[in-house]
């Protein structure tokens, strides 16, 4: 789907976007959609190389392009990445908090390490990104998008490091709702479901038990990074001007079956690793 057929390919001219996470996958993918819109981009992320491929596209789109390498867990990093944002592209209009971490693993055998890593990254990374970039976001009366997932209201096998960290996610961006609306500032979250494509899919499912989930999503297919990037931009348009603390759940209708198919596969997957047998 061409998004410019149906928004303005100016809608977003003369605005920034910074996104964290924003070399692969949704992240891109969110990137790639605000680009085509004229947005100028800002990425990070941790790898150099990542960022510079994903910069070639979002520039074949006609995007001005800032990259920065900035570990979300290190706030000065962060800092760093914004000021060099301002100074390339001018002030950030939209912050998507969406760099994350996620594996499967059973809760007996998670360490501490692994649960604090996850909740670092996803939780401790979208406070570190709101709060640098807040004075920013106050002078352009900006918003904030937030990547949850279905992890955060509904319980998924293995996969308690990340409910955890997205719940959390969540209940942050309707205080910063709360508390920065008199800035300006709206903060909402989208919740995607089994997009396509993605690092996330490839570790969280085998081709059999994604074929098992698919048959489950009420849309009967997976949906795609471009899906999730078109409600980025619905949520930071004049037409959600008035929406703040919401989350947007784009799943095809995969909640409305609960997890046990998430659940089933994932149990097929952890077997498949620790024999080898199918």
């Amino acid at each position: 789907m061409n998004i410019t057929s149906y928004f303005s390919h100016g809608l977003f001219k003369g605005k920034t976007i910074f996104i964290t996470g924003g070399g692969s996958g949704i992240n891109l993918g969110i990137a790639k959609n605000f680009a085509a819109l004229g947005a100028s981009i800002a990425i990070c992320g941790r790898t150099q190389e990542k960022l510079d491929n994903a910069a070639v596209e979002l520039r074949a789109l006609g995007a001005k392009v800032c990259t920065a390498v900035a570990d979300v867990r290190e706030m000065a990093a962060l800092e760093a990445a914004m000021a060099k944002t301002k100074a390339e592209l001018g002030p950030i209009d939209v912050l998507v908090c969406g760099a994350a971490g996620n594996f499967l693993v059973p809760a007996e055998h998670l360490s501490a390490n692994g649960f604090r890593t996850v909740i670092d990254i996803d939780l401790m990374g979208s406070f570190n990104a709101s709060r640098a970039a807040f004075s920013q976001l106050q002078e352009t009366r900006g918003s904030i998008i937030f990547i949850s997932a279905g992890q955060a209201y509904m319980p998924y096998a293995y996969q308690v490091h990340v409910a955890a960290a997205k719940a959390g996610i969540d209940m942050m961006m309707k205080n910063l709702a709360l508390e920065w609306g008199k800035y300006g500032i709206r903060c909402n979250s989208i919740a995607p479901g089994p997009i396509e494509g993605t690092e996330g899919m490839k570790r969280l499912s085998s081709p059999d038990a994604l074929a098992q989930l698919q048959a489950g999503i009420p849309l009967g297919r997976l949906g795609t990074v471009d899906e999730i990037g078109q409600v980025a931009v619905f949520l930071a348009s004049p037409l959600a001007s008035y929406v703040s603390g919401s989350v947007l759940v784009a799943d095809g209708g995969q909640n409305l079956a609960g997890s046990a198919l998430f659940n089933i596969g994932a149990e097929k997957m952890m077997k498949t690793a620790a024999t080898g047998k199918k």
